[in-house]
């Protein structure tokens, strides 16, 4: 019998989802494996074992654990990667998580981004330069996520007093982002397998420009259209990602839509989001059970 390994959230209703796509991949004779963070694994000639399992003998492994995510965890994820396929592919969650080579990856392949600059912290004359561009401009870590660490910078007195904090805290390269002149609402579009799933919107709070929910945002209905979806799917294959929560804002100045940012591993919607009437779990479960069926039979 084919055998899947699974690592995914369990709050926010992700214990349930997990449930399902248990259920589903049992239904075309597949075993799947719970639990499995690598953080605990150990790892030997003989493989690399978790919680009793010999991760390396499985078919494919899911990995969807944003939060819990640790330098350990990661590391036997990409040393996994290299022995059995995984969901998503070690390179382009990797991508993914850095804002600047995901950037990069979609500018490459004509997907519209907004300006963005890396630079060394020592350096920086490149970036003030830009002010007089751009004019407001944001700071971004660059695998950092749900707007932690962020900040707005209007001009280069806001950025000459963010600098000291940045050499405190080691921060070799600096990445900025022009700002992006908007509704102070998004578009979250899931993508999976290249196919679309669904879409709902963000809105930030009223003292905040960011619309992560963890920075005080709300998730509002909304649809994508044609050119949405389109551009979605497209910054998804730029980044190479199976399944991808693409963040596109609609730039109220040049009037045209950007990609923000793409997420590697989008939630599923919340018992509460459904309530409200995102309905788009069922769909997103079964096109990852069918991306894992067709997998593994090629493994």
């Amino acid at each position: 019998m084919r055998k899947v390994g699974i690592w995914m959230y369990q709050n926010g209703g992700g214990d349930a989802i997990e449930q399902k796509i248990v259920a589903k991949l049992r239904e075309r004779g597949i075993e799947a494996v719970t639990g499995l963070n690598l953080r605990f694994a150990i790892a030997s000639k003989d493989g690399i074992v978790c919680n009793g399992t010999n991760v390396s003998e499985l078919d494919a492994f899911f990995s969807y654990n944003a939060g819990e995510q640790t330098v350990m965890q990661v590391y036997m994820y990409e040393a996994l990667a290299s022995q059995i396929p995984t969901i998503n592919n070690f390179e382009a969650f990797k991508i993914a998580e850095d804002k600047f080579r995901s950037n990069m990856a979609m500018s490459t392949a004509g997907v519209r981004t907004t300006d963005f600059l890396l630079c060394h912290r020592e350096a920086t004359e490149a970036i003030e330069e830009k002010f007089d561009e751009w004019g407001k401009m944001v700071f971004k870590p660059i695998d950092g996520w749900g707007g932690a660490g962020m900040a707005l910078l209007e001009n280069r007195q806001m950025f000459q007093a963010l600098k000291p904090l940045l050499n405190q805290m080691d921060v070799r390269h600096i990445y900025v982002e022009r700002f992006i002149e908007n509704d102070y609402s998004d578009f979250r579009v899931d993508i999976v397998d290249g196919e679309f799933i669904g879409c709902y919107g963000r809105k930030a709070g009223e003292r905040d420009w960011r619309t992560n929910v963890t920075s005080g945002g709300s998730v509002i209905m909304r649809e994508a259209n044609d050119e949405i979806i389109d551009i979605a799917k497209r910054a998804t294959a730029a980044i190479g990602l199976e399944i991808g929560g693409v963040d596109i804002l609609y730039d109220t100045e040049r009037e045209e839509y950007v990609v923000l940012e793409v997420n590697g591993i989008p939630a599923f919607a919340t018992p509460e989001q459904e309530a409200m009437g995102l309905d788009f779990n069922d769909r997103k479960i079964d096109k990852i059970v069918e991306m894992l069926d067709r997998v593994t039979q090629h493994h």
